[in-house]
C-alpha cells in the first residue's frame, strides 16, 4: 500500500521517506526480509513514546489552563496508554500499512493492538527526526484528537494499568497509590518474536504477571491478573 495514503491520513508528508517506511516495518518482518530485526521500528518506537508524552503533555497543558496536575497526568495517561494508541490507530486504518512476517501476519498481527501502537509511536518518532517537535506534534493532534475528545466526555476505555492504579487508590483513600511497580521477569525466544514475562507489585508484593509480544503487553496482563486477583477478595 502507497505510502502517500499513509501521509495523507496523519497529515504530514515525509522528506524522508525511508523514515516512514522503517516505521512500519515490524521486527518480524524485518529479520524475515532484510536479515535483521534491528533493522524494524523499535528505535523509532522508543523514541516516539518519549516524544509522544511531550506533545499530548504540551496540547493538555494550553488545553486546559484551569485544571490541575492530576486532572493533566490522568488524561494524558489515558490518552498515550497502548490500548487508546492501538485503537486509534486500527480506525485510521494505520495497521494496513504494517510490514509483517508470514508468521505474525496468519497469526493475526495485523489486528493486535499492542503492534498497532508499538507502529503509532515509530511513526512520531519519525515524524520527529524527519520535522522536528512541530511534525511530530501535528501527527500526535491528526491522529489522537478523536481519542482526546472521548478522554474528556468520559467514553475513553480505561486500560488494565490505569484501572488497577485506580482501583487501589481508592482502597487507600485517594492518598496516592500502594507502591505500584512493574518489573519484567523474563525474555525468551528470538529478537524478532520474543515473549516478555512481566510482574506488578503493589504493597511490597508481587499482585499479579503477565506475558506478552512486548514488555507493554506483559504489563497490561500482569494489571489484569492483579486487578482480578484483588477484586475476588472484595
Amino acid at each position: 500500500m502507497s505510502l502517500n495514503k499513509l501521509e495523507q491520513i496523519i497529515g504530514y508528508e515525509f522528506q524522508n521517506k525511508d523514515l516512514l517506511q522503517r516505521a512500519v516495518t515490524h521486527s518480524s518482518y524485518a529479520n524475515e526480509k532484510l536479515g535483521s530485526p534491528n533493522e524494524g521500528n523499535e528505535r523509532l518506537e522508543f523514541l516516539g513514546d518519549a516524544v509522544l508524552g511531550t506533545c499530548v503533555g504540551l496540547q493538555l497543558y494550553n488545553r486546559y489552563q484551569d485544571k490541575e496536575e492530576g486532572f493533566l497526568t490522568k488524561m494524558r495517561a489515558s490518552i498515550v496508554c497502548e490500548r487508546s494508541l492501538g485503537t486509534a490507530g486500527r480506525k485510521l486504518g494505520i495497521n494496513e500499512f504494517l510490514l509483517l512476517s508470514r508468521g505474525e501476519e496468519s497469526g493475526g498481527g495485523r489486528e493486535r493492538i499492542s503492534i498497532i501502537a508499538d507502529c503509532m509511536e515509530a511513526i512520531i518518532g519519525a515524524a520527529y527526526l524527519d520535522g522536528g517537535f512541530q511534525a511530530a506534534n501535528t501527527v500526535v493532534r491528526n491522529c489522537l484528537t478523536e481519542t482526546a475528545e472521548l478522554c474528556e466526555e468520559g467514553r475513553l476505555p480505561k486500560d488494565a494499568k490505569t484501572t488497577l492504579q485506580e482501583f487501589l487508590s481508592r482502597r487507600t483513600g485517594g492518598e496516592g497509590t500502594p507502591g505500584i511497580h512493574y518489573e519484567i521477569l523474563s525474555e525468551s525466544g528470538p529478537d524478532h518474536a520474543k515473549i516478555f514475562t512481566a510482574a506488578v507489585y503493589a504493597y511490597g508484593e508481587q499482585a499479579g504477571q503477565g506475558s506478552g509480544k512486548s514488555k507493554k503487553e506483559a504489563e497490561q496482563q500482569a494489571a489484569a491478573a492483579a486487578l482480578a486477583s484483588f477484586q475476588s477478595k472484595r
